[in-house]
């Protein structure tokens, strides 16, 4: 059984080999696989988006699945947003900093007691002659005012972490992929995964 990732992420690799390994003999990115493909993610939701990626990839992979996922943040004070905007919130072309300042003015005058927030990643597992399989994982923060840490991407340095009490940029990645979204995504389509095995 082979399943190519839709990521070139080594990071991202190697945490959905870790949960993984165990139901496939062969896990490649998708340079690995010799996969060169431009899913342009137009979906309303992370779940259309990781499956539209998934399913596009499993049409011209050899293998027997593909898994995909698509992240973001919800923000509750503005309706969901930036959610599947969250990469180009301050438009094409932009970087995290642009984003997270955009984010900053939009927050500027809600006050703290209402200022939360959670990551969320949508995982999809593409499988041949199969349902496709989509879990959700999600986890809850703060967004803070200003922000604090120097790991971490995206919105991390703005996402405080009440339970280890800092934000992700200031966890080690080792401690964040302990509590993320993706990898509470990734247990889901595992739990999924073994019921079907049962």
């Amino acid at each position: 059984m082979r399943l190519v990732i839709a990521s070139n992420n080594a990071h991202k690799v190697a945490e959905i080999k870790a949960i993984l390994a165990p139901y496939y003999d062969e896990i490649l990115s998708l340079k690995d696989a010799g996969i060169t493909i431009d899913v342009v993610e137009d979906g309303e939701t992370f779940e259309d988006n990781a499956r539209k990626k998934a399913e596009e990839v499993l049409a011209v992979a050899h293998a027997d699945a593909v898994l995909s996922d698509d992240s973001g943040l919800m923000v509750d004070a503005l309706g969901g947003a930036p959610g599947v905007y969250s990469a180009r919130y301050a438009g094409e072309g932009h970087d995290d900093a642009a984003n997270n300042a955009k984010l900053l003015e939009a927050m500027q005058s809600v006050p703290d007691g209402a200022r939360a927030c959670r990551f969320v990643s949508a995982i999809a597992l593409a499988r041949r002659g199969r349902e496709t399989l989509i879990r959700l994982g999600e986890v809850e923060g703060t967004l803070l005012r200003a922000p604090r840490g120097i790991d971490g991407f995206g919105y991390d340095p703005l996402f405080y972490y009440e339970p280890a009490g800092r934000t992700f940029a200031e966890l080690s990645a080792c401690e964040k992929n302990l509590v993320s979204h993706r990898k509470r995504g990734l247990e889901a389509v595992r739990a999924a995964l073994e019921a079907e095995r049962a």
